[in-house]
Order: structure tokens, then sequence, then C-alpha cells
């Protein structure tokens, strides 16, 4: 496919081209959630923007099992906008099915996805709006600007510098119109991402292949930091089991097709792979070639932490939290990674199931 600099297909490419373009006015807002109490931030910034509001805001509950009105409170805040809200539900199944169930709901020419835990701004709706009106016709997509408030008396610490990087990401869904023909066309999301990674990317580059651009718009979105415990950057190695789908998908340059970080799951590797030598030479009695391996593994585990605590505060709290998950980060992302191409490992490119 013809590309622009910026990865997006070049002007004409797209499988509406020549055609006259849609009224973009008419748009809905699909908010996957899990009741968390940012939810009620949400709503009540989308409530409080100016501009036109969405025809249709559907709510799509993602907890396995929720109890009946227990979304009641949050939407109090919607204010006018209440009578154009829908709530469902989606069984837990992830993100990915959640957008998918609050798509099937919806019937305007675009819809806005948000997260539950982002605010637009005050003039989201107007924004929004002259988004899509200046969306040529083989536009699928427009993308908000996340901004990621960071503390401005001390360094970030490593889980706000992670989320940090959402303002720089692509297509992150966090706030991502799509004309509603595109998603129609590639099928929505693809539920077999179920956590919220990689599923947007995923959607983006199969909106691209099918011929349609995707370009930024102007509307901000203001995505704060959550809370988090010590073990956050533990979990969020689950990833790389979607990473591995990513490539049974996408095929080898996925990361350069996304505009994505490549990541470190190839230190994470050979790390993990050395201390596992360790072990097992040193059971074997080969003591020399142990302690060589242990070497291999104390020096990539200590490169990897003081690439974590050195921009950080390095306060005691955080060079501990630091310390101690840089041991454990690398054999569960080789955990997650070789788990993933083991289940993936049937999952033809998506091209292949295009046909």
């Amino acid at each position: 496919m013809n590309r622009t600099d910026e990865g997006r297909p070049a002007a004409g490419a797209g499988r509406a081209a020549g055609t006259p373009p849609a009224t973009p006015a008419a748009y809905a807002v699909v908010v996957p959630t899990l009741a968390r109490d940012t939810l009620a931030d949400c709503l009540a910034a989308l409530a409080a923007a100016h501009g036109p509001g969405p025809e249709e805001i559907v709510l799509v509950d993602d907890r396995p099992d929720p109890e009946p009105g227990a979304l009641d409170h949050p939407l109090t805040v919607l204010g006018d906008l209440r009578s154009r809200t829908t709530v469902l539900t989606s069984g837990g199944r992830g993100p990915a099915a959640a957008r998918n169930t609050g798509l099937r709901a919806v019937t305007t020419p675009w819809v806005a996805f948000l997260d539950d835990d982002v605010q637009v701004g005050p003039h989201w709706c107007d924004q929004l709006t002259q988004d899509l009106a200046e969306a040529s016709p083989d536009t699928g997509a427009v993308q908000g600007v996340i901004a990621v408030p960071l503390p401005g008396e001390r360094r970030p610490t490593d889980w706000e510098r992670g989320t940090a990087g959402l303002a720089r990401a692509r297509w992150i869904t966090a706030d991502m119109a799509y004309r509603a023909d595109a998603l129609e066309q590639v099928a929505g999301f693809d539920e077999r991402f179920t956590r919220a990674f990689r599923e947007d990317a995923d959607l983006a580059l199969r909106v691209l292949d099918a011929g349609w651009r995707i370009r930024q718009g102007r509307r901000t979105t203001r995505h704060p930091v959550r809370p988090a415990d010590r073990w956050v950057s533990l979990r969020a190695q689950r990833g790389n089991a979607d990473d591995a789908l990513m490539l049974r998908l996408h095929g080898p340059d996925w990361w350069h097709k996304a505009v994505a970080p490549r990541g470190r799951i190839r230190s994470h590797l050979a790390v993990t792979a050395a201390g596992v030598a360790a072990c097992v030479l040193t059971a074997a009695g080969r003591r020399r070639a142990a302690a060589v391996a242990a070497l291999g593994w104390a020096a990539g585990t200590a490169e990897f932490a003081w690439t974590r605590i050195a921009p950080g505060p390095r306060t005691r709290d955080e060079v501990t939290t630091m310390a101690v998950t840089s041991v454990l980060i690398p054999p569960a992302a080789t955990w997650h990674w070789l788990s993933g191409l083991w289940r993936h490992r049937a999952a033809p490119a998506w091209q292949e199931v295009a046909r």
C-alpha cells in the first residue's frame, strides 16, 4: 500500500475517494467501563463540554457480574444527556468486546470511543465536530490529543512515565473517533485482545490496510495518572502475550507499522535464559559456567533496574519497588510472551482472514 511518511495511506488511496463527503455532525460516544471511580469525572466532563453533544452515549459495563443499577449514580452527572444514554453489559470479556457491544448499539456515521478514566476538554464537542467536518471521505478515523498531567514538584515515577507515554501513542482509544463504515469493513475490534493493550493498534492497522486514512485531530482530552500499587509494572507484563498475537496478525515488522516502542522482550528473554542457565549449571556441578551465567543475569538485571531508577524521584519506596520488580519482570515477560506465542500459534495473518 502506498503510504505517507506518517504511516498513513497517501491521498486518494481511501476506499471512498472521489465520493461526496458524508455529513459528520451526528456522532455517538461509547465508553467501556469497570465502574471505576473515574467514570463520574469522565461523564461530567463530557456533559460540560461546549458544542453539539453526541446523539447517543453507550456505557458498556464490562464487569463479569454487575449489579443492576450499579451505574445509576455516575449517570446523574450527565444532565440533559442522560436521556440519550444507554447502559449495556458485555460479560467481562475485555475492552475490545465491550467496544464492539457498544458499536452494535449505535446508528450514527461516527463513533467516538473514550476510556472511563479520561476527561474531555471544555470545548471537546465543538472540536470533535470540527475534526469530523474536516475529515476527507477516505478518512476512517480521527485521533484526539491526549494530555497526561505529571507532578511538577518532583520527577515522575516509573508508573507515571509509562502513563505519560500515552500522549505520544498512535491511535489509542482513550479518545478515538472512527467512521462506522470503516469499522464495519474490518469487523470492529478483535476480541482476542482481552486487555486494554494493543487492541487499538491492531484495529488501526487493519483500517489502514483496508485503504482508509487516520489523521490527528485538534480536540484535547486529559488522561490523569491513576494511583497504582508497586506491582502494577509486573501485572503489565501480560501485554507480552498481546504482542505475540500482533506478531501473528501483522508480521514481524508490526512494531514499525504501528510506530510502537520495540520494548525489552529480547533483553528479558536473554536475562531469563541466563538465570535459568545459572540454576541448571549449578545443579549439574559446573560451577565456573554457572558463575558466568549468573554474572550475565546480574548484569542484565542491574542494567534494567538502573534504567528505571535513574530518571525517577529515587525515593526509598520507588527504588525498592524498581529493584524488586526488575528482578521479577524478565521471567514474567518471558512467560507471557512464550504463552502468547503458543496460544496464538494457529492464528492466521488478518489479511488471510479478510480474504
